[in-house]
């Protein structure tokens, strides 16, 4: 094994486990993310490594650095143009180039703010996004296996959600909200902090708190995380709720996810 490839694999553990559930299912299959085939995740994340290596080098360099690019712009189109071997010979190229980038990041403080679409993101939080985009869509491919349950199980995964996501991920949801609605929402996972959610009027707050009084739903940290992006475990019995539909309505609204 190359020195390349050890780096990948430690810097972006959840990379092997992306790679080994598209290369066991079909380039045309289709996926949880509703319009996107098993390629279409493929191009995605070749297109997303590429776009985090670009802005991260970019600071390392000293700057300025550019502006986020929307995910056309990177050259998702373009890369759903291959065919299906040459599209994941570009996904691993662009994988080993932010893994090239992000081994160049350990030299420098961690906890330095980079701007990323439209906020900023730590440089090590680089790294973690480009982790979290592999589990996420290694779910949409495989469902509630004991991979992606364990991987999603993490208590990074809601972490990063949260802290460097959070925002964003529920821009859809407010604009879907009705006019003058107004929720508070806590979601709660045995052993783990709440994620307390306030949203209306067209702002929003996610963040991490202790559990306190009655949660809104109550789920695995698994299920949770799926919630936190839009989506929902095959069971939906692991979320448990006595807010009532209103309540719970709401706040699956505003979890609509991009």
């Amino acid at each position: 094994m190359s020195q390349q490839v050890d780096s990948l694999i430690d810097l972006v553990p959840e990379w092997t486990w992306f790679l080994e559930a598209v290369i066991s299912h079909r380039p045309e299959q289709g996926t949880a993310c509703a319009a996107w085939t098993v390629r279409d995740l493929v191009a995605h994340n070749a297109g997303t490594a590429e776009e985090l290596a670009r802005v991260l080098d970019a600071h390392l360099d000293g700057g300025p650095v550019p502006a986020t690019r929307a995910p056309e712009e990177r050259g998702e189109r373009v890369l759903r143009e291959l065919s299906n071997a040459d599209l994941l010979d570009a996904l691993e190229r662009s994988m080993h180039h932010l893994a090239a980038v992000l081994e160049e990041a350990e030299r420098v403080d961690a906890e330095q703010y980079v701007p990323w679409a439209g906020r900023k993101m730590k440089v090590f939080q680089f790294g973690e996004h480009m982790r979290e985009e592999l589990v996420l869509h290694r779910w949409d491919i495989t469902g509630d296996d004991e991979v992606s349950t364990r991987l999603l199980n993490a208590p990074w995964v809601t972490e990063h959600s949260v802290v460097a996501v959070g925002k964003p991920l529920l821009r859809r949801g407010l604009a879907r909200l009705h006019k003058g609605e107004r929720i508070t929402a806590r979601l709660r996972s045995d052993g783990h902090d709440d994620v307390i959610l306030v949203g209306g009027a067209n702002s929003a707050v996610i963040e991490l708190g202790p559990p306190e009084g009655v949660a809104t739903l109550e789920t695995d940290a698994a299920a949770r995380a799926l919630l936190l992006w839009g989506r929902q475990p095959s069971d939906p019995a692991r979320i448990m709720s006595t807010a009532g539909p209103d309540a719970l309505g709401a706040t699956r609204t505003l979890l609509s996810g991009y």
